[in-house]
């Protein structure tokens, strides 16, 4: 898919620039000739499912991992020769962050900060992540959610440009996670710029003004979530179950159904794909005939970027 955003990325406006970016390991290309753009202040999101080079690609724009060969800048600086300057000008979260149990929250993050010489105020970061009444409580003692917040704060405290961010709201309650949401939408409003990694498609969707889709290593799609859904060529899915498997239409049947435009079975859910939603049903129920009162369930819903990634790569995104 041809990115018209990415084509106005020129260096001087870019957060992240890599160019045929290459990593094996033994006989397995893990990241194949990547190229990838990001602007600064935008929230642009990485999906791909497990094996698909995603945190190799991620470890080495973080400056963890070194690439086999192709470029890589991170906010116009190279790590072989300023990896000191970029260190200071960016914040990782990652999934999981283990964290000093018996450090109290204020004294866990002051401890971060002073690993910056330009950072935020500790006061200010622990307003900004909600956790002024958590200050002197010890991080072994704190929620899920809470110790996700403090995560962020370590993250935040050294006033980065750049926030990589690797799944932060996995594991989290949905009010954990729009707390979360709401303090990214804060940095982005500062001038920010965020790569974020999900497998929540609706995370995904709410957050990224540009998204990439990775596979076997290459960016297979990218583009906002907007002209991602739009390049599927229909507005609805149709999913169905049978209590009786046998009972269900041939392929060739569904695919003949005006408006369907795909069919997909998977574990005995079968999906198509409709630009008219409104022709394919009756159209459905009328090829079942006798057989549907076989029919177990029948749902519609809008496309969305899980339609996209299942489409692109065979897989849900949850399930890779």
């Amino acid at each position: 898919m041809i990115d018209a955003a990415a084509a106005r990325v020129d260096s001087s406006s870019a957060a992240i620039r890599c160019r045929a970016l290459v990593k094996r390991y033994a006989d397995v290309v893990a990241v194949d000739r990547l190229d990838l753009d990001i602007a600064r202040g935008e929230c642009f999101g990485l999906l791909g499912p497990n094996g698909a080079g995603k945190t190799t690609t991620i470890e080495i724009l973080e400056g963890l991992l070194d690439a086999d060969s192709g470029e890589v800048e991170v906010l116009g600086r190279s790590w072989q020769r300023e990896a000191h300057d970029i260190r200071e000008r960016i914040g990782i979260q990652l999934q999981e962050t283990l964290l000093a149990e018996k450090l109290s929250v204020v004294e866990t993050i002051r401890m971060f900060r002073s690993f910056y010489a330009d950072g935020r105020d500790v006061d200010e970061v622990l307003r900004l992540v909600e956790l002024d009444s958590k200050r002197d409580a010890w991080v072994g003692k704190l929620s899920g959610g809470q110790k996700q917040r403090v995560a962020l704060a370590c993250a935040l405290v050294g006033r980065p440009e750049l926030l990589f961010l690797d799944e932060p709201t996995t594991g989290l309650d949905p009010q954990s996670r729009r707390q979360l949401w709401a303090l990214l939408e804060r940095f982005r409003a500062e001038g920010g710029t965020i790569l974020l990694t999900t497998h929540y498609m609706d995370e995904a969707q709410l957050l990224c003004d540009r998204i990439a889709v990775v596979d076997k290593g290459k960016v297979i799609a990218r583009g906002t979530p907007r002209e991602l859904i739009a390049s599927l060529g229909v507005d609805h899915i149709v999913e169905f179950t049978m209590d009786d498997v046998a009972a269900a239409p041939p392929r060739q049947a569904l695919e003949g159904l005006p408006g369907v435009r795909a069919v997909r079975i998977e574990a005995g859910r079968i999906s198509l794909s409709c630009a008219q939603v409104h022709a394919a049903v009756p159209a459905l129920m009328d090829v079942l005939g006798r057989d549907a009162e076989h029919l177990a369930s029948l749902a519609t819903h809008s496309a969305t970027l899980e339609d996209v990634f299942v489409h692109l790569t065979g897989r849900h995104l949850r399930d890779a």
